[in-house]
């Protein structure tokens, strides 16, 4: 199987600028080039097209993509990767549509609704352009994997569980207790442990989420409005930042 660069870029709903333009940066080669300078593509060639276009499709940049094909020879293995994402993308794109029309339904028929209806489904990965640029794109498809393969109700005790550490967060700060004291440091460790428990987070060799990670993140939570929010007020967001920075500084 052969196709001309015109044939891909129909094919594909790309352009013939865009494949060149690949072949530039070094993503893709076209396996001959004839005589009027034609591009032509091979089998090879377009299984490394559907690995592209894949991986932009998920939102790679063409650096990460490049890294992405360096790293992982095994185009089968590869493509098997691509594809346990793509289910998990629809699975959560079922249950999005079935949200959307358990809540068209509830209002024609006038009864109550369930947030946790309502918002099943949605996109709760808003911070993955961060995630990749940080900690890179593996840590963010484990994390995001995880996620989707949960059903509502393991979702939503999650969520439980992180707003029960935030509220016990705010209360400790809010009592004064010293970011060294044996409650804080037993708070820093619950905290560790619940991010811990979530896949793609970076990790040293013991499993323990890296020392990097955590003083990194701690340091977020304070110097960025949205996580600073969550602790209420800028004191206390310090508070839970000192504390786990004293948990590191013993512990790692």
């Amino acid at each position: 199987m052969e196709a001309s660069i015109q044939e891909v870029a129909r094919l594909t709903g790309t352009t013939s600028r865009t494949l060149r333009h690949y072949q530039a940066v070094g993503l893709l080669t076209p396996s001959r080039v004839g005589n009027n300078g034609y591009r032509w593509y091979d089998e090879d060639a377009l299984v490394r097209l559907q690995r592209i276009l894949l991986l932009r499709e998920l939102g790679l940049g063409l650096p990460e993509i490049a890294r992405a094909l360096e790293a992982h020879d095994d185009e089968t293995a590869a493509l098997r990767r691509h594809l346990e994402h793509l289910r998990a993308e629809s699975r959560r794109l079922d249950r999005l549509v079935a949200s959307v029309e358990r809540t068209i339904t509830a209002r024609e028929e006038g009864a109550g609704l369930m947030a946790e209806d309502m918002f099943d489904g949605f996109d709760h990965t808003q911070y993955r352009e961060e995630v990749e640029q940080r900690w890179g794109a593996d840590a963010y498809r484990a994390s995001n994997d995880w996620w989707t393969s949960m059903d509502a109700g393991e979702q939503a005790a999650w969520k439980a569980r992180a707003a029960d550490l935030t509220n016990a967060w705010s209360a400790a700060a809010g009592a004064g207790l010293d970011p060294t004291s044996d409650e804080a440091q037993a708070l820093a460790q619950r905290h560790v442990d619940w991010l811990r428990s979530v896949p793609g987070t970076p990790r040293d060799d013991d499993g323990t989420p890296a020392a990097g990670y955590l003083l990194g993140l701690a340091d977020m939570y304070v110097a960025d409005d949205r996580f600073r929010s969550a602790y209420e007020t800028a004191e206390k967001a310090t508070f839970v930042r000192d504390a786990i920075r004293a948990w590191v500084a013993a512990n790692r």
